[in-house]
């Protein structure tokens, strides 16, 4: 379900992306396993689990490492992993399944089917949240906040007290239904309704519906004595700390425990297009719904990749695979498949190592597509100029997976749009270039190496201009804007930086006894203290790691100190530029005023752009 980023938060959906260079094709399953153990060692990561299959056949499953370390115990075909967010496709199925059977449809109101479910929707009269919304991603609500990922309670909570825990993160933030923001509360309020359509348990619908048809028998969603038997331990990355078992919050958007040799039964089912062992589960249709998005802006207009039902649509070497992927404290996940070829996979790593995740990705579908020839790709259209100038220029992205984050998205993710040699180039403020873009229509764009759009230009809607990506919504900003912005991030840094520097001067002679008599030693110490406030902040984050969850998500030294520590600096950014202001026409040397000035004047500015944002006294365990 999550991921460290941006040393704030997790997140828990890991892409199909470029990382590492592409190692040699494995022309045999024991070449490929043979890389695959070779990955493991190199990244200290203790074990996998893989499947291969085609629509009708299982062509290769298999574990490989350890599944217990210090029990020395190995991982097979049959040994349970944790399989994050790709349980969120159940809770998709299960919708699709009760719309078949008109019990349902993607377009009710989530407030109408279940009103005791609380959350808050600006926008409810007009543009309400929809069940297609919740499991889109397109509802507009924050993620799960620290608590509730931090929420560890081995008593198995209903799914109702699940989503009463905490419902304070799900507010939309934006109109729902038009841009996409990844979610881990939608997916259970879609499960919720379902428990109160069919008056079953969610679970035990899926066990029903879905995992015995698929003869996934040993798969569940609860920790119990025959689970506890088969499933691997999950490590830190250092492939020997072992995780204690997360007893997720909102279970329906990834507690699955599931073995490799059940899942390649999954893959089969959607390869077959909602059929497994000459039984249709849902029709052929539902798959191709829950395989195209629907509800963004750019999915409106006609863009094709993205994030439909509980279902990314992925781009890589010019294939096209559906799927999802996942992770937990110390397990990552990912299902493919490739509809049109008939091939898919699923492997999972019992540790938080990204470096092993992808590389293990890479050669698994180096081998799958290896037989392959690429798609061809269309002919480029031609380029509209006009239809592009209003979205040239600099844009922000306006749609952040955590509403905490967005003090430091909204700068740091600033993209420049030009045109260059007839394409359509992102760059950073400061770097080369990322992509370039070629037309499919007048607002429709696709990297020249992949075979549709992933780019769109919305020209009007109710928020102006907006371009998306199939991930990220940005909004055009003035340069004026963003370069004054970088200028004055830039000029803080110097000024802290110099503050330190100007201490390692002044200190020791402190200390010496050479500064005796020395007036207003507090404009020099009060901006000190700052510097170091704010940068002990954001120490506590940096060092916590792998553990973040646990040390934020209560009330803990390092919750606690963050909180205490950004009030530190807020208090003695004022304070220190107060006490600079009543020292002016003092005999501070001009210098040491000047400094000072700066240095605290900065301080005061960036404390309220961060109170602003609400990182100054941020509770975090709340």
């Amino acid at each position: 379900m999550i991921r460290c980023t941006l040393a704030l938060f997790l997140v828990s959906a890991l892409l199909i992306s470029a990382g590492p260079p592409t190692p040699p094709v494995p022309k045999t399953t024991a070449e490929l396993e043979q890389a695959l153990r070779k990955v493991l060692a190199e990244t200290k990561t203790p074990g996998v689990g893989v499947s291969i299959v085609s629509r009708d056949q299982v062509l290769w499953t298999a574990g490989i490492g350890k599944a217990n370390v210090a029990k020395g115990v190995d991982v097979t075909a049959d040994t349970l992993f944790r399989i994050g967010s790709v349980s969120k496709s159940f809770v998709s199925l299960s919708i699709l399944k009760l719309q078949e059977q008109g019990k349902l449809h993607l377009t009710d109101i989530a407030h109408s089917l279940a009103p005791e479910i609380a959350f808050s929707n600006p926008w409810e009269s007009t543009d309400p949240v929809r069940i297609v919304n919740l499991l889109e991603h397109t509802t507009g609500f924050d993620d799960l906040h620290f608590s509730e990922y931090a929420s560890n309670d081995p008593t198995p909570l209903t799914l109702r007290a699940g989503l009463d825990f905490h419902p304070h993160s799900r507010v939309s933030r934006w109109r729902p239904g038009t841009c996409f923001s990844y979610c881990n509360s939608g997916p259970p309020i879609a499960a919720y309704i379902v428990e109160k359509i069919t008056g079953q348990r969610f679970e035990d619908y899926v066990k029903e519906n879905f995992f015995r048809p698929l003869h996934m028998d040993t798969a569940d969603y609860f920790l119990t004595p025959a689970v506890e038997q088969k499933l691997t331990t999950l490590y830190h990355p250092d492939g020997k700390t072992p995780y204690r078992y997360w007893h997720i919050l909102v279970r329906p958007s990834g507690a699955i425990n599931a073995s490799a040799r059940e899942m390649a039964n999954y893959v089969q089912f959607f390869l077959n297009r909602g059929s497994f062992a000459g039984t249709q589960l849902v029709a052929a249709a539902s798959i191709d719904r829950m395989e195209r998005p629907a509800t963004t802006l750019a999915a409106q207009a006609g863009m094709r990749s993205g994030y439909g039902l509980s279902n990314y649509v992925t781009i890589a070497d010019g294939f096209v695979y559906h799927g999802h992927n996942g992770g937990v404290e110390g397990g990552l996940t990912e299902l493919a498949y490739l509809p049109e070829q008939g091939l898919g996979y699923v492997f999972f790593i019992n540790s938080a190592n990204g470096e092993a995740f992808e590389r293990i990705g890479k050669l698994v579908r180096a081998y799958v597509t290896r037989d392959l020839p690429k798609p061809a790709l269309p002919a480029p259209a031609a380029m509209n100029a006009a239809a592009l100038r209003p979205f040239l220029g600099y844009a922000e992205p306006v749609t952040p997976r955590q509403e905490i984050t967005r003090f430091l998205t909204r700068i740091l993710g600033v993209r420049r749009f030009n045109l260059d040699k007839g394409k359509l180039v992102i760059s950073k403020v400061i770097g080369s270039p990322e992509k370039s873009y070629i037309a499919v229509s007048d607002y429709l764009f696709r990297d020249e190496k992949e075979p549709f759009a992933t780019l769109g230009l919305i020209p009007s809607s109710p928020d102006g201009p907006l371009l998306q990506t199939d991930r990220t919504t940005y909004r055009p900003v003035s340069p004026v804007a963003v370069w004054t912005e970088y200028g004055l991030a830039a000029a803080w840094l110097l000024l802290m930086a110099s503050a330190v520097l100007f201490a390692l001067i002044w200190v020791p002679r402190k200390l010496l006894g050479k500064m005796r008599g020395a007036p207003r030693l507090s404009i020099r110490v009060i901006p000190l203290v700052s510097v170091a406030s704010l940068t002990g902040a954001v120490a506590l984050f940096a060092v916590s790691g792998d553990d973040l969850l646990q040390r934020f998500g209560r009330p803990t030294v390092w919750s606690v100190g963050f909180c205490v520590l950004t009030w530190a600096f807020a208090l003695t950014a004022v304070l220190g530029l107060v006490l600079t202001l009543r020292a002016r026409g003092s005999v501070v040397p001009p210098g040491v005023y000047a400094h000072a000035l700066a240095v605290t004047l900065a301080n005061t500015v960036v404390a309220a752009y961060l109170a602003y944002w609400g990182v100054i006294g941020f509770r975090s365990w709340l």
